[in-house]
């Protein structure tokens, strides 16, 4: 059986992966102890308006291309003499008077792909826009270096049952929004789907899943308050789960949809105030288990929004945006420069300033020590951001 045969019988339960590391037998890990420190990703799904949440108020440009959505001075907190923080996102703001939050401006990669399913494909991979991969880097990176077998699994999703960077080899642990993963896990199992050889073995492996995700049952009460949305929710399930957890390396959390072609405004300051309860509670929940300090809070969207709005009250699907890392051991401040409004491409975008790998560069390479050429398919500058 050739290995993308196997990596596709991985995935085919669309709830729970396994990784090939361990379906295959392989050897005890190396350098484990990299995945004590905690990765977690945040998908704005369906493409946040970047500009309208770290802000160019600066620039006139930008409130001439948006008369009706863009933000004055008073619906924003200023980061320096040129962009502010949306006031929707006031939870944050914390975090950048300690130093905790790095904004990461300009975001994108070269010839950006504007379809929703093939740019957050091109996000999930780290692949080129005209390459196509099937396994997610962070399946890539867990295949290269596994984490403990001590550990409960490789990752923990929430918020959604689509596993994107984690796809294709990773064993993630998929969590319904009331944290009923077990009754999921056990749809994993079809324990008596025919079959023999290499998807017996992965039908045994899947069943071990299975059987630790059911292990992690039982309240955990912890003393954060979490605010009561979806996206709060979603913050708790996944922090009472790793409470009660042995390990993991990766949390995957979801919010959306940010496609806000028509009547942008008000969703979208309800979304980014979601966000920034939920980030902040995170962090609550992350001090009280003693983990602030050895987790990283990573934000990405398949795209941004187009710099001029259109006719709806909205915005169209466009190319970079900003993103938010976060973190007790994060060297916090404005990282990129400030797109210029006055220099769109021949589409009317702002081109890309930061490859969006380079950010995954310094998630490999920083923060738990792994080469990143091969993973990433070429050699991408990593940030000084940990």
């Amino acid at each position: 059986m050739k290995r993308r045969d196997f990596l596709g019988l991985l995935g085919a339960s669309g709830v729970l992966a396994v990784s090939p590391t361990v379906a295959m037998g392989m050897g005890p890990t190396r350098d484990s102890d990299r995945f004590r420190r905690l990765l977690i990703l945040v998908e704005l799904k369906g493409g946040n308006d970047g500009l309208n949440t770290v802000i160019p108020y600066a620039d006139d440009n930008y409130y001439a291309l948006r008369p009706q959505l863009g933000i004055r001075a008073d619906g924003l907190f200023k980061l320096d003499d040129r962009v502010g923080l949306n006031k929707a996102m006031l939870p944050l703001m914390p975090f950048w008077e300690s130093g905790n939050l790095a904004v990461v401006q300009g975001l994108g990669y070269p010839q950006p792909n504007l379809s929703h399913f093939r740019s957050i494909e091109i996000w999930d991979t780290a692949s080129r826009s005209n390459q196509y991969v099937d396994a997610g880097w962070i399946s890539r990176a867990l295949l290269a270096s596994p984490v403990p077998q001590s550990f409960t699994a490789d990752a923990l999703v929430a918020g959604s049952s689509d596993l994107g960077p984690l796809a294709g080899g990773a064993r993630a642990v998929t969590l319904g929004a009331s944290g009923d993963f077990e009754r999921q896990a056990r749809l994993a199992t079809l324990a008596n789907r025919p079959g023999g050889g290499a998807l017996a073995h992965v039908l045994r492996v899947e069943a071990d899943v299975s059987h630790a995700a059911q292990s992690l049952g039982g309240a955990v009460a912890l003393k954060t308050e979490f605010p009561n949305h979806e996206f709060g929710r979603t913050c708790r399930t996944a922090c009472e789960t790793l409470a009660r957890s042995n390990g993991v390396a990766v949390v995957r959390l979801t919010i959306g949809s940010f496609d806000t072609h028509q009547n942008q405004a008000g969703r979208h300051t309800a979304l980014l105030t979601q966000l920034s309860e939920g980030l902040s509670s995170l962090k609550s929940a992350l001090v009280e288990l003693g983990r602030w300090d050895d987790s990283l809070i990573l934000s990405y969207s398949e795209f941004g929004r187009r710099p001029r709005e259109n006719q709806s009250g909205g915005t169209d699907h466009g190319t970079v945006a900003p993103h938010f890392v976060l973190g007790g051991k994060v060297r916090g401040g404005l990282y990129g420069q400030t797109p210029s409004l006055a220099r769109l491409d021949e589409t009317d975008n702002l081109p890309w300033q930061i490859d969006f790998r380079q950010l995954y560069a310094t998630v490999l390479e920083r923060w738990w020590q792994l080469p990143s050429q091969d993973l990433l398919g070429g050699k991408f500058q990593s940030l000084n951001i940990v």
